[in-house]
């Protein structure tokens, strides 16, 4: 296949799919070595961007998704008449920044950080899809695992959890998870989801 035939065919089974699609399913239908379909998808992110179309192509580790560009996404709601989800609250946000961090790791230790018992705020992120069970510790009692999805990927704009800003020590006397303490990480910045507090943790 020419290397426009390759473009055209990953975008027709990316827009027809709607779903991320791994690379090495890709590679697999178009029967192509990795190499020339990755560059396919990035020459096809590259061009969206530079004709500021109004469709983006977003990687998310190894999986690929058509979505509508960012500075539309008003617009489509309106027009699809879609209601945008409860922004997340504080104790949801303190959760997802242990999670994102120290995945995999349990509840408990989400608890144990936070100071609070934290299975309200847990259950919100797995209903939301920002975190799933991967697994159980093996030690006795066999609390759950639980690590990032790629649905928290694209909330926060991130390719991978390698672009995740570096997590530094608070200064003496800063509450680790306070958003406004110098060096903590301010998921906030990165998306509208962590701007507002329509919801709240009964704690």
């Amino acid at each position: 296949m020419e290397r426009k035939e390759i473009e055209s065919a990953v975008e027709a089974v990316l827009f027809a799919s709607g779903e991320p699609i791994q690379i090495k399913r890709l590679c697999a239908a178009l029967e192509l070595a990795r190499p020339a379909v990755e560059r396919a998808l990035k020459d096809l992110r590259d061009s969206y961007a530079f004709d500021r179309r109004g469709i983006r192509l977003v990687q998310m580790e190894d999986s690929w998704q058509l979505c509508s560009a960012p500075e539309f996404g008003d617009l489509v709601h309106r027009v699809l008449e879609v209601r945008k989800p409860a922004k997340l609250s504080q104790p949801a946000l303190e959760a997802l920044t242990i999670i994102a961090y120290y995945q995999p790791t349990t509840r408990a230790y989400v608890d144990q950080i936070r100071g609070v018992d934290s299975s309200y705020t847990m259950s919100l992120l797995l209903n939301r899809d920002l975190i799933e069970e991967c697994g159980r510790l093996q030690v006795p009692g066999r609390p759950r695992l639980y690590r990032t999805t790629r649905q928290f990927l694209r909330a926060f704009h991130l390719n991978s959890l390698e672009d995740l800003p570096e997590l530094t020590e608070p200064a003496e006397g800063e509450d680790p998870l306070d958003p406004e303490a110098d060096g903590q990480m301010r998921l906030g910045e990165n998306g509208e989801i962590v701007e507002a507090r329509e919801e709240t943790d009964p704690e």
